[in-house]
């Protein structure tokens, strides 16, 4: 890389030579948040491997949790609080069950329904390795200032917001 240059500053400087005609500054904010992300997703999946979890066993027992006692959910709230299809979901249950994390059953209100609720050995791994998630969060976000981090999250949401995500 030339100079001081990070990654996505050395590919733009390239698309400038290559391109002067295109204004390519949105590739500073885009391709430095790829960049991120899929950096973060490292170093979160890091933290989720020590408790013999996935990204997505992760979320699925974070979700339930959050959800305060009884700790359970139909499929489909949990589709939507997690943000992935049905299909996804069901593939996450699936492998929280057969880790004894969660159990599956028939609702209460309606026999055609069914809920996903914690087991203790489940209610109990979510609360250690949330722990220790939120820890490396506050580690990763640490390396900017208060301030820093306070203008982040505004522009990140107000962009998100923005977009409809």
């Amino acid at each position: 890389m030339a100079g001081d240059l990070d990654h996505v500053g050395w590919i733009m400087a390239q698309w400038r030579t290559e391109r002067p005609d295109l204004d390519v500054s949105p590739q500073g904010i885009i391709g430095r948040l790829h960049r991120l992300a899929a950096h973060l997703d490292e170093e979160l999946e890091t933290v989720y491997r020590k408790y013999d979890l996935g990204h997505g066993e992760f979320d699925v027992l974070a979700t339930l949790r959050r959800s305060g006692a009884p700790y359970e959910l139909a499929p489909s709230d949990l589709a939507a609080q997690t943000m992935v299809s049905s299909g996804a979901v069901t593939k996450r249950v699936d492998r929280c069950v057969e880790h004894g994390w969660v159990t599956r059953r028939v609702g209460d209100s309606d026999a055609r329904s069914r809920v996903v609720a914690l087991t203790p050995s489940g209610l109990d791994l979510i609360d250690r390795a949330f722990e220790a998630h939120m820890a490396n969060e506050h580690r990763l976000v640490g390396l900017l200032d208060d301030l820093e981090r306070t203008r982040l999250a505004g522009l990140l949401e107000k962009w998100g917001r923005a977009l409809g995500a």
